[in-house]
């Protein structure tokens, strides 16, 4: 459940996935620092399943970013808050639950804010190394800018998203490309009559219908099939049509050439709008054909990214975004090590690789190395091995070596309990709570074998729906493909209440919104509007009253998904009480996905379990595939999945253009995996990017989460606490980071910590 999306190059390490706290210490330990590495007693940490994706710049979930992270330091720091330090250098002595503490860091910032664009002027120390000895500078800096705006970069990072002075004309490497706009009707034209767009459509069918049949191998057992050819006449060949005489090149070639240039058709085989993935192609081709005519000068950088000196970078942006700067703050790794210093001139527009190829990049992803407080020295036997690096700013860390081990999450409270690992993340349940207080042999949740640290975490889990795969006809943002969702939205969320009391008793709460309560956009239910998720019927009216018994509420739960069926086009039956067909374009199946291995152990399993039961009743099979979490992010990475539940890892800023985005949405186009295309929403996501008025921006957002449920696409469930247990025994309390709260985890002063 824990699929992390975010910034990958977040300003320090102040978001880790262990997000612990010790006990609470009045001394600030921020900015202390050690004569050297003291301690030969390694320090082990439990993990979950690591992907080894350790890169900076291609991480993708929460353990493999807090490898990452042990390695890399970020341009900007953070406070406890969440708040920029703005004076790295010098420091900056801010309060905390009553206690002061200073914050250092690499850089300093200053904005300068005008009527058309901002200028952040930024600083960095001239005494930071790299973990193998090279000074790290201004270079290194531009580097890291340059990889994550590269055409080519594949990672999670959105910095590509801020206006930056000059990068589309950077891109296009043309001096006039920021004037040139391609607009709906010349897209729809173009795909009409350009036989050069005809023929970018033909190889983009053919590509996609070629990988079809690689993912047929994978995955025909799992959808009941004989074999791969089976599944894949099933999914793209022509009903009734006998493929039988033709070899698997034949088969694969015949199809392609069925389709032809109908990408509408394959679309809606594929279960996606395929339009979201070649319209950008279409306008990059038109775009350059209008400044063929045009003319231009060629374009070798980004104007808006400036070396002023070897400490000094200047980044300009075109009119203000209050989540900006902490994109701009990004991890500052090596160029010497990521990039290739033959390919680094900034004076000639070169660096540290060629534009469009990212290969060395890449070919670093398993092996990080950085400015922070550890080396990764290998990963073995499902271990992750650091040692101490001894020139880290803040002083050396007093554990010399630290190891991320994974283990089960059976095996994480007993790990602690026997030695084997020192600290960990178990899902603080019930069951997990009582085991942890008879471990300490007093009930509690912290004693003399066990100290837990409990703090609100950065993000929430939900179920999601993808709109492309559950609809009806072949518009998802119609009313009928809307009430379809809604009728499972309204089911799935009257079970929320009981499921997650059962799994996490008072350590976690129901939300209503998709957003954390951490943050300060979340709305709360003293906030004028404030609703409680899928609550009304297909007219409108409540569907719940106050007196109603938990049995009364399932039952007009159950009444209101008929209502919301019947105004899909599915149609019932009266006599039988069950839907008995569904209209074009819908199912009378649909999968819900979790990711716990097939235990059934996860918070939202009852949720899915009971809203499954009621579905059957009325006659829609609503089929509950308990998979291996590997598995389900495949599914989403494919955009395969109809219903699953995850976990969202929040950013510092509420921003939400990397999950909801219409640019973000289909396969493997980034992390919009509910497939929602909305024009308003769009305009409001990047309309509370240019606001530093906090108020402001929180009721534009309430307007977008708004739009969200309206196309029933995310259930929000539960706000859970993070749980980090730690050895009583083994570890000295009293120097882990203090005061931890959700955007500054224990990691962020890792090196002060020590062992006994």
């Amino acid at each position: 459940m824990k699929k992390v999306i975010a910034l990958i190059l977040s300003v320090m390490m102040c978001a880790s996935v262990l997000a612990a706290c010790g006990d609470k210490d009045t001394d600030s330990k921020a900015s202390g620092t050690s004569n050297g590495s003291s301690s030969s007693t390694p320090l082990v940490v439990g993990y979950n399943q690591f992907n080894e994706k350790f890169s900076p710049f291609f991480s993708e979930s929460g353990y493999d970013m807090d490898v990452a992270s042990m390695t890399q330091v970020g341009l900007l720091t953070t406070d406890r808050a969440g708040g920029i330090i703005y004076n790295g250098i010098e420091g900056e002595e801010r309060e905390y639950n009553g206690t002061k503490y200073t914050y250092k860091g690499i850089a300093n910032v200053s904005v300068e804010k005008g009527d058309d664009k901002t200028v952040y002027n930024i600083k960095i120390r001239d005494d930071i190394k790299f973990s193998d000895g090279h000074v790290l500078d201004a270079d290194d800096v531009i580097f890291s800018y340059y990889v994550l705006l590269d055409p080519a970069y594949t990672g999670n990072s959105t910095l590509n998203s801020l206006d930056l002075v000059g990068y589309k004309n950077y891109l296009y490497n043309n001096s006039l490309a920021d004037t040139v706009e391609i607009s709906d009707d010349e897209i729809k034209t173009a795909i009409e009559s350009n036989d050069d767009v005809k023929a970018i459509i033909a190889d983009y069918n053919s590509a996609l219908l070629k990988a079809e049949w690689d993912w047929a191998a994978s995955a025909y057992e799992s959808y009941g099939m004989e074999s791969q050819r089976a599944l894949y006449e099933a999914a793209y060949g022509t009903e009734g049509k006998d493929y039988s005489s033709l070899s698997d090149e034949e088969l694969v070639d015949a199809i392609i050439e069925e389709y032809g240039l109908d990408f509408e058709k394959l679309g809606a085989a594929y279960g996606a709008d395929l339009s979201a993935d070649l319209n950008p192609k279409i306008v990059e081709f038109l775009t350059n054909a209008k400044l063929a005519e045009l003319g231009g000068d060629p374009v070798g950088n980004i104007a808006g990214i400036e070396k002023l000196s070897q400490t000094e970078i200047r980044v300009t942006t075109n009119g203000y975004g209050a989540s900006d700067i902490y994109q701009i703050g990004n991890t500052v790794s090596p160029m010497h090590y990521y990039g290739e210093e033959s390919k680094y001139d900034y004076e000639n527009n070169k660096f540290g690789f060629d534009k469009g190829d990212l290969s060395h990049v890449e070919s670093m992803t398993t092996k990080p190395m950085g400015a922070g407080p550890y080396k990764f020295v290998k990963y073995e036997n499902k271990i992750v091995y650091f040692e101490a690096n001894e020139t880290y700013f803040d002083g050396a860390p007093k554990i010399k070596n630290v190891q991320f081990k994974e283990v089960e999450d059976a095996d994480k409270i007993p790990g602690v309990q026997t030695g084997t690992i020192d600290l960990t993340d178990p899902s603080l349940s019930l069951e997990s709570s009582k085991q942890i207080g008879e471990i300490n042999g007093n009930g509690d949740l912290n004693g003399d074998v066990i100290t837990t640290s409990l703090v609100d975490n950065l993000g929430y889990g939900y179920i999601g729906i993808n709109a492309d795969k559950v609809k009806v006809g072949k518009e998802p943002n119609s009313d009928a493909s809307k009430n379809l969702r809604r009728a499972f939205a309204t089911v799935l969320s009257v079970y929320r209440e009981v499921a997650i009391d059962s799994y996490y008793g008072n350590t976690a709460e129901i939300i209503n919104y998709p957003m954390s309560n951490t943050s300060w956009a979340a709305p709360q239910k003293s906030d004028a509007g404030y609703e409680v998720a899928y609550a009304k019927d297909v007219d409108g009216n409540d569907i719940y009253t106050a007196d109603m018994s938990n049995e009364d509420k399932y039952a007009a739960a159950k009444d209101a998904a008929i209502g919301f069926l019947k105004a899909a086009g599915y149609t019932f039956d009266d006599a039988s009480g069950k839907f008995t067909a569904a209209p074009e374009g819908a199912s009378m199946t649909y999968k819900a996905s979790i990711g716990s291995g097939g235990g059934g152990d996860h918070p939202n399993f009852l949720v899915l379990t009971e809203t499954s039961k009621l579905f059957k009743e009325i006659g829609i099979d609503f089929i509950v595939d308990d998979i291996e979490f590997a598995t389900l992010s495949e599914l989403m990475n494919t955009g395969e999945q109809e219903i699953w539940t995850m976990a969202w890892g929040a950013t510092i800023d509420p921003d939400m253009y990397q999950v909801y985005h219409s640019s973000n949405a289909g396969p493997g186009a980034g992390s919009n995996y509910y497939s929602i295309r909305d024009n308003e929403l769009d305009s409001l996501i990047l309309e509370a990017r240019q606001s530093e008025d906090q108020s402001y921006r929180k009721a534009v957002y309430k307007q977008c989460l708004d739009i969200i449920l309206d196309w029933a696409v995310e259930i929000p469930v539960y706000q859970r606490q993070n749980c980090i247990i730690f050895s009583s025994e083994r570890i000295n309390t009293a120097t882990v980071t203090p005061d931890i709260t959700p955007f500054y985890g224990w990691m962020a002063e890792i090196h002060n910590m020590e062992m006994k």
